[in-house]
């Protein structure tokens, strides 16, 4: 057995709820290359890595 923690993929509106930003600012930061790394799905959806949201989200903070 692994003791590995699975990892957990977020959804657009996951993502969109804890950021709390509109989709569209979502899409415009992917267009512009800002956005977290994402997963395109055969089906078009995408999906973001719970730890790339959080590496993301660490880039971004502050160094006051």
């Amino acid at each position: 057995m692994s003791n590995q923690t699975p990892t957990i993929h977020l959804t657009v509106p996951e993502v969109c709820a804890e950021l709390n930003i509109a989709r569209s600012t979502f899409y415009d930061w992917r267009t512009a290359r800002k956005a977290p790394r994402c997963i395109k799905l055969p089906n078009g959806s995408i999906r973001i890595r719970r730890e790339d949201l959080d590496q993301w989200i660490k880039s971004h903070e502050d160094a006051a």
